[in-house]
């Protein structure tokens, strides 16, 4: 489903262009969760930027696609029709746009896209609703700002209530465990395995093993300094807990 093939970005900076992605290799079939776990600096946000399309980075070789369609030709919201959804690290505020707007905007566009009938506003609320009660999310958010005035918590259940409503292919979620409480880091995770499923793919990018403990992973990678350099089963990631980063990325080198 997802192919990842030696895939290289880099970024401008005052001092020239900065190579941050030096090769990273990544196959993950439909039904897999993939864990990507690192130290800070290792590129792992700026692969989920470069997936989704961010214009900041410009992609210097290699290949990503889903599906067998070359997903760097797209524009990002092509990519999010085409089934691709990011959670972010920090979900930023959108004021002035209430949740129920945004969430309508957003799946009727992607339908559009998609050739798919839009959804009327009956049928948006009804969809809505199951949503929120399945996700253990309150209605009365869905009268707020999008982001404004949330809690941590509350900003990456909305994340997770945005990717069951857009129900995408391919799911990747940057550190959206940063910052959260053990209540709401099981809202999270227990929102992310309602969604598993045979025809979707996950990729989960965390510094902490205690995410994985309740996702359960079938595949975790270690990267470091823009590439993977190790993978295993859930078992590395009770590795990097034990021995640390250094020592597992010393290992593999």
């Amino acid at each position: 489903m997802i192919k990842i093939e030696n895939l290289k970005a880099a970024i401008e900076t005052d001092d020239g262009e900065k190579e941050i992605l030096k090769g990273v290799s990544l196959d993950i079939p439909a039904g897999q969760v993939h864990a990507i776990m690192g130290p800070n600096g290792a590129g792992k946000s700026t692969l989920s930027y470069v997936l989704s399309g961010r214009e900041e980075y410009t992609v210097t070789g290699g290949s990503f696609e889903m599906d067998a369609q070359d997903m760097l030709e797209l524009a990002p919201e092509e990519r999010a029709a085409a089934g691709l959804f990011l959670a972010f690290q920090y979900p930023v505020e959108i004021p002035g746009v209430n949740m129920s707007t945004f969430l309508k905007t957003a799946l009727n566009s992607v339908r559009k896209q998609r050739g798919e009938d839009e959804l009327d506003a009956l049928s948006m609320l009804k969809l809505i609703k199951a949503k929120c009660a399945d996700l253990g999310i309150s209605e009365d958010m869905m009268k707020r700002a999008v982001n404004v005035g949330f809690s941590g918590g509350e900003k990456k259940r909305n994340e997770v209530l945005q990717m069951a409503m857009l129900e995408p292919k391919f799911c990747v979620l940057d550190e959206t465990d940063s910052g959260l409480d053990i209540d709401a880091l099981k809202i999270v995770a227990d929102g992310v395995n309602a969604m598993r499923s045979p025809e979707r793919a996950f990729l989960v990018i965390t510094h902490y093993q205690r995410l994985l403990d309740y996702i359960k992973p079938d595949v975790v990678h270690i990267m470091a300094e823009g590439k993977i350099v190790k993978t295993g089963g859930p078992e590395l990631a009770k590795e990097l807990e034990d021995k640390g980063y250094a020592n597992v990325i010393g290992e593999a080198a």
